[in-house]
């Protein structure tokens, strides 16, 4: 609630934090926003949050801190929540329109079923067996885009959309909408390795030729994550638009800040599986010595000297103030660091 994000807020800012991100899924059943089965609140539960999240900062003497909010509406389907409507067209109404519903009669409910007006007339939302209610299929990024209004209005800064694919056209249509109402606003993007990216550029420029009356006899579709097709027309002209995406992005789509999220999840498990691959494979330890340390030693990397880096200089600092001549040192002339 409100008040909890209040009290975390507050205990981020004093330990540094100068900027927090919301999101607009309810909490209890949090998924990434690249998963199915995403819930969102209605605009009233995130506002008030943004609101607490403010009064942390000015509470903290804290001006300028600065406020993502994040919608997951495009992929969201489903809502556990319907707020209450004061009048036709405020917020509340607003959020409820996007509601997939069926239109019934008194004699129509069943025992407690659950109904609103409409436009003059009874209607009963879709719920689904876990009381969940679902929204109309198709109605995401305009949800994305009244989220992101109603965001920035209330005090937000920046925007954070997740999508289901990283595509330049769809991004800059919606922040196009919400700069018709909001002119400066500006988008953080999630640069995620969630999307495959290389099957998803492939696929924009197989589609762009086709649109184009290009020939794509050459390509089948749901194989363009094929290795065979890397050196081809096709698999370099998708590269360069994934090599380009973040200018074309910001150009375009409004985009002021990228992020990737767990790159080095997936540097450190693609490391591991080559260097077990060559280590217990024909290249032995050279495996190591050729793919890692020769490496690290040409780039300059200072975690080849791993000692160092887990604090023996600064153990033997330590030991010098607190033992003076008397200190038992690591980094005497027979400390193999010394070779690097």
């Amino acid at each position: 609630n409100e008040e909890a994000t209040y009290l975390l807020a507050k205990q981020m800012i004093e330990a540094g934090a100068c900027c927090i991100q919301l999101e607009n899924q309810v909490s209890d059943a949090k998924q990434c926003g690249h998963q199915d089965g995403k819930v969102t609140v209605p605009h009233e539960d995130f506002v008030a949050k943004i609101n607490a999240v403010r009064y942390a900062f000015l509470e903290l003497g804290v001006d300028d801190g600065v406020i993502v909010a994040r919608t997951d509406s495009l992929g969201a389907g489903l809502t556990q929540k319907i707020p209450v409507s004061q009048e036709p067209g405020d917020l509340a109404d607003q959020y409820n329109a996007f509601l997939e519903v069926e239109e019934v009669s008194a004699d129509d409910l069943g025992n407690g079923d659950l109904v609103i007006k409409q436009n003059g007339k009874l209607v009963r939302p879709v719920r689904l067996p876990n009381g969940l209610m679902r929204f109309k299929a198709g109605t995401g990024e305009a949800r994305c885009v009244l989220d992101s209004i109603v965001s920035l209005q209330s005090g937000a800064d920046l925007l954070w959309i997740e999508t289901e694919k990283p595509h330049v056209g769809q991004i800059g249509a919606m922040v196009d909408e919400i700069r018709k109402v909001v002119p400066n606003a500006k988008l953080v993007y999630n640069n995620s390795p969630s999307f495959n990216w290389t099957l998803n550029f492939r696929q924009q420029v197989f589609d762009t030729w086709a649109e184009a009356g290009k020939d794509v006899s050459a390509y089948t579709r749901d194989d363009l994550m094929n290795e065979s097709y890397d050196e081809t027309e096709l698999g370099t002209v998708a590269d360069e638009k994934i090599r380009t995406f973040q200018a074309d992005s910001a150009r375009e789509a409004g985009i002021f800040h990228h992020l990737i999220t767990l790159p080095t999840y997936h540097t450190a498990a693609l490391s591991t599986d080559n260097l077990a691959k060559d280590y217990f494979g024909d290249l032995g330890m050279l495996g190591y010595v050729a793919g890692v340390q020769r490496k690290e030693i040409r780039q300059g990397i200072a975690c080849v000297k791993h000692q160092n880096m887990a604090g023996s200089d600064m153990g033997d600092a330590h030991k010098e103030y607190f033992s003076g001549d008397q200190a038992l040192k690591a980094s005497g002339k027979d400390n193999t660091m010394n070779q690097f």
